[in-house]
């Protein structure tokens, strides 16, 4: 080989080697400074087409979807909307003047941030002629105000503001104001059948407001249930075991995952819209060796919001679930995780378990029947317990089912 042959051979070498080195910094980059982002579509889980219909590409996982739900039996369910706060958004998605479309609890709302950093939920539809201010929308002030017509509506009650083209703005036009309310990184919209105002509100979490604290991540799951059996798995001990215990990668014979749970409703009058789980957690190796232990101290705050606080093997973690009913049986579930710095990449191979973790339940929910008289043994007592708990949230207009049905592609 000739000299150049052999300075382009080394050239090369140098550079596969530059390369590699490069995707090593890159990744080790990623996982240590990247947040989890883990998101999950309604079809995603648990509705995996098959035969040859799927082999010929005539069929859709939505499709598949479609099929099985069409056919699944429901149930005598709940209503379908408890009364309560729910997360609506990601305090992140929302910038100063920025204005989301979003529809949860069967309502279509128009969430902005005004230009004060104050958020701001209202109907979407112009009561004009029935423009979708949050399509096209723009923010002035506090104001949101229509594409349609440059109506422009107060996000502090709703009231009409201003009607560009008249003389004057009608005492009547206004839209409808919901009360709000911005922590933890989340848009919370109070929802209550009776029209009542709000008796508690999510509380911050100071931990994860500390400079010495990080965002680990988050995850998203869209899952197609009733929300009530979401939070149910708390009390649900039993089903720990059964459906988490086995190894996140399969292997049994290689880890189990051990678990033992107490929950147990608020009592005192200022804390009965709250219950709390006590959750121990170990991996065991090969049968023998047990390590990494969580203990973990659930507080769950009305119908759709969780505080998770882990008390792990290298330090504190800190996880929120919001579940919010999009439509009667579709819930949007979303968990941050938040952590000391130091143990950020600990704290991402706990939020990746519990991704994994949390599929297994979506596989179950997206297939099950709500029973609402259920076979239960004497260690299933804390089900029932949760169940009287949890009706505390429903009221006598609550919408039921049957009624959505009439007006929803269910």
């Amino acid at each position: 080989m000739d000299a150049m042959g052999a300075l382009g051979a080394v050239s090369a070498s140098l550079w596969v080697q530059g390369a590699a080195v490069a995707a090593l910094f890159g990744l080790v980059y990623y996982y240590l400074l990247m947040p989890v982002d883990w998101t999950k579509d309604l079809c995603d889980v648990g509705f995996e087409p098959t035969g040859r219909g799927w082999r010929k590409g005539f069929r859709t996982r939505a499709a598949v979807m479609r099929e099985a739900q069409r056919r699944r039996r429901l149930g005598n369910l709940p209503p379908v909307y408890p009364n309560g706060w729910f997360a609506v958004l990601e305090s992140s998605s929302l910038p100063r003047s920025g204005v989301e479309h979003v529809t949860v609890l069967g309502q279509n709302l128009a969430v902005f941030r005004g230009e004060t950093g104050t958020v701001h939920i209202l109907d979407a539809y112009c009561p004009h002629l029935g423009g979708n201010m949050a399509e096209g929308g723009v923010v002035h002030g506090d104001c949101l105000r229509c594409p349609f017509h440059d109506w422009s509506f107060n996000g502090h009650d709703g009231k009409c503001a201003s009607v560009p083209y008249s003389q004057k703005v009608p005492d009547f036009a206004r839209v409808k104001h919901w009360e709000s309310f911005e922590t933890n990184g989340f848009v919370f919209v109070w929802h209550h059948a009776e029209g009542e105002p709000p008796s508690w509100w999510p509380q911050p979490v100071l931990s994860i407001m500390d400079a010495g604290w990080a965002f680990v991540g988050r995850n998203e799951f869209t899952v197609s249930c009733h929300i009530q059996e979401i939070p149910e798995n708390g009390a649900d001990v039993a089903h720990l075991n059964a459906v988490h215990g086995p190894g996140m990668m399969g292997l049994s014979a290689l880890s189990q995952h051990l678990w033992s749970a107490q929950w147990n409703p608020g009592t005192e009058p200022d804390n009965q819209h709250t219950a709390e789980l006590y959750l121990d957690h170990e991996m065991e190796f090969f049968g023998k060796l047990r390590l990494l232990k969580i203990s973990v101290r659930a507080n769950q705050i009305g119908p759709g919001y969780v505080e998770f606080a882990m008390d792990t093997t290298f330090g504190p973690i800190v996880m929120l679930q919001s579940v919010t009913p999009v439509e009667p049986l579709v819930q949007k579930v979303v968990h941050r995780m938040h952590c000391p710095r130091y143990l950020v990449p600990y704290a991402k191979f706990v939020l990746y378990g519990e991704c994994v973790m949390f599929e297994r339940d979506v596989l179950v929910w997206n297939h099950k029947k709500f029973e609402d008289k259920p076979l239960l043994v004497k260690e299933d007592r804390q089900i029932a317990r949760y169940r009287r708990w949890y009706s505390q949230f429903y009221s006598e207009n609550s919408p039921k089912h049957s009624f959505q049905r009439e007006t929803m592609e269910w």
